[in-house]
């Protein structure tokens, strides 16, 4: 996924980009953080930039590409990224297109995070109002005139760019004035539904729980011969004490005979019976 935030001071860009860093594992791109990168490493590109901020002038366009383009190439930013802080105008914006363009990778949106200024001003306002009621000093970058003169260069210079970016239908609009956990649910959700990317599941959370699937199917596959031996045993020894065949018969023959005398017995008996009263019958006569 590769996206660009827009959107004035205040308006929450840092928040946002940290949490979609996050989610979809991709990196951050800011052109501040390339810059000193750039020019710690010593690269071709990052010592021509190193004597531009020595003189104190300003970087050009074609630096701060030849530094994005080198980024880019970099192994974590194959998952996507976000540019932060790029680009500020339209040329800057042609270029990146021309470079995204060269290195056959395609930008899947622009957000923007659409905010009250008149609500930013009064935000700042009582928060400096704040600081100083707790007796701390306000910072200077964070007052509201150092916050006007920001708000009217970014319609300046980088406002066009919502122009730009609606006619390549890049844009997508977000209210930036809801709470932080809305404003992130509604890019997701809009991201969703344009099919820019699914969240990823981290690597390192993934691989403990592949292995510990792979444990579990190695103890099953070393108890697996163990309960078949034991269940051939078990067989055995069923089999063993089961009446083998025939074994019904030589069973009853062996055991003992119930003292139920037989038909013929019966008649043998009753005769004999009969001879005795008779005898008797003939005695007493």
């Amino acid at each position: 996924m590769r996206l660009i935030l827009l959107g004035p001071p205040g308006s929450g860009k840092g928040t946002q980009a940290q949490r979609l860093i996050h989610r979809y594992g991709i990196v951050q791109l800011s052109t501040g953080e390339m810059l000193r990168a750039a020019v710690a490493a010593q690269t071709p590109v990052g010592l021509k930039a190193k004597d531009i901020m020595a003189s104190g002038g300003l970087v050009p366009d074609d630096v701060v590409i030849g530094i994005i383009s080198d980024r880019l190439d970099q192994p974590d930013a194959a998952n996507g990224f976000i540019l932060d802080g790029f680009p500020r105008t339209v040329p800057q914006a042609e270029a990146l297109d021309a470079l995204l363009k060269k290195k056959r990778l395609k930008l899947d949106a622009v957000i923007e995070l659409r905010v009250n200024e008149s609500a930013l001003l009064e935000r700042v306002e009582r928060r400096a109002a704040e600081t100083r009621a707790r007796g701390e000093e306000v910072r200077v970058d964070d007052t509201a005139e150092v916050l006007i003169k920001r708000l009217a260069s970014y319609r300046a210079m980088t406002e066009p760019l919502i122009h730009y970016y609606s006619e390549r239908r890049k844009l997508l609009t977000v209210d930036g004035m809801m709470t932080i956990e809305h404003v992130t649910h509604e890019i997701g959700r809009i991201l969703a539904a344009i099919g820019a990317s699914e969240p990823q599941t981290p690597k390192k959370a993934a691989r403990p729980a592949a292995r510990a699937a792979s444990r579990k199917a190695s103890k099953a596959a070393k108890k697996a011969p163990g309960a078949a031996r034991k269940a051939k045993k078990a067989a055995s020894k069923a089999s063993s004490k089961a009446p083998k065949k025939g074994g019904a018969r030589k069973a009853a023959k062996k055991a003992p005979r119930k003292a139920v005398p037989s038909s013929r017995k019966w008649s043998a008996v009753r005769g004999k019976k009969a001879a005795k009263k008779a005898a008797k019958k003939a005695k007493k006569r």
